[in-house]
């Protein structure tokens, strides 16, 4: 199981985890054992599981004890989770990234190629395992493929371009993050049965989480360091990605020594020294605010739930993404 899930304090949705986890390795089981093994690999390094752990809690909104999930609820949350890993592949890819999760990243281990072709599986298993769950999930996580690749497109569009918006950023990661993760909600929702007025709060928790969960990791991505990372931490600079910290930093009083090191291609010396500025800027604690009115606003959503099990389920996981990114930035 995913290890730093708030949700597996929650004892059928901890068993319902452990059953994700066995499903998500017999999912890429094939004939062809290397396919299995490059497949396989990023799901063997682990992971917290946020996707598949939503869809869970999702699944059991109705009930106010601590019900045993569905095995469909399980298969939901095992696609959410393919299209996950997937786009890491080819995120990997992109950012011709050497580590991910503490363990060396498929394409330095064994080419572009193979990444990407084995990220293209993963997201075929995921679309087949949709489609066994009825016309509406499949067609669902289609579209939420197709927005993960539209957020990708965007922000490589805007890279290296220091007047990037602050509005051009929120519908990157819109697309990117919090679409998967609302998806991932709506499918617990739907293998539920669940009346539509109550699919339609959770899938907006899990997009205001989603944007929440964004900001976060892009907080973190200049303010932890790689070990508390398990990947290299200021990449997203290195690549030209200039996120919410780095936007509200340009902006801040420190913008004038940070802006003459962005706009093109940094070596390890200069991307060290724009962390310097971002850290020294009013930039993270501008963005931490910002993930904090995205979490009170998800938390918000959830009211209509209350003594139910999602309910208190999805809180814990709210306040612990903020916790996540205070532990490393107080």
């Amino acid at each position: 199981m995913g290890s730093g899930n708030p949700l597996a304090a929650f004892p059928a949705l901890a068993a319902g985890l452990e059953n994700v986890e066995e499903e998500l390795r017999a999912s890429v089981i094939t004939n062809d054992t290397f396919l299995t093994e490059v497949a396989s690999h990023l799901i063997l390094a682990g992971g917290k599981r946020v996707r598949p752990g939503f869809t869970l809690a999702a699944s059991v909104t109705a009930a106010t004890s601590d019900t045993p999930v569905t095995a469909e609820a399980v298969m939901g949350g095992v696609a959410c989770e393919l299209v996950h890993i997937g786009s890491l592949y080819h995120d990997d890819v992109m950012d011709e990234a050497e580590t991910r999760r503490a363990a060396d990243s498929v394409n330095h281990r064994w080419g572009n190629l193979r990444a990407i072709l084995a990220g293209d599986f993963l997201l075929a298993r995921a679309s087949e395992i949709a489609a066994s769950l009825g016309t509406e999930v499949a067609g669902l996580l289609a579209n939420t493929i197709a927005r993960l690749c539209e957020g990708q497109v965007r922000e490589l569009q805007d890279a290296y371009d220091i007047g990037r918006t602050e509005a051009d950023y929120l519908l990157s990661i819109e697309g990117k993050t919090a679409s998967l993760l609302a998806t991932s909600c709506r499918v617990g929702g739907i293998v539920a049965d669940l009346p539509r007025p109550l699919i339609d709060t959770l899938t907006k928790f899990g997009h205001s989480y989603g944007m929440a969960f964004q900001v976060v990791d892009d907080i973190l991505d200049v303010t932890a360091t790689d070990e508390e990372l398990g990947k290299p931490s200021g990449n997203d600079l290195v690549e030209g990605i200039y996120t919410l910290p780095v936007l509200r930093a340009l902006h801040s009083d420190l913008g004038g020594d940070l802006a003459p090191l962005l706009g093109d291609v940094l070596s390890s010396g200069q991307r060290d020294r724009a962390r310097e500025v971002v850290r020294a800027s009013s930039g993270p604690a501008e963005a931490l605010a910002v993930a904090e009115r995205y979490t009170d606003e998800a938390l918000r959503s959830l009211e209509p739930l209350r003594d139910t099990l999602a309910h208190t389920a999805l809180r814990a996981a709210s306040e612990h993404l903020i916790e996540r990114v205070g532990a490393v930035t107080r």
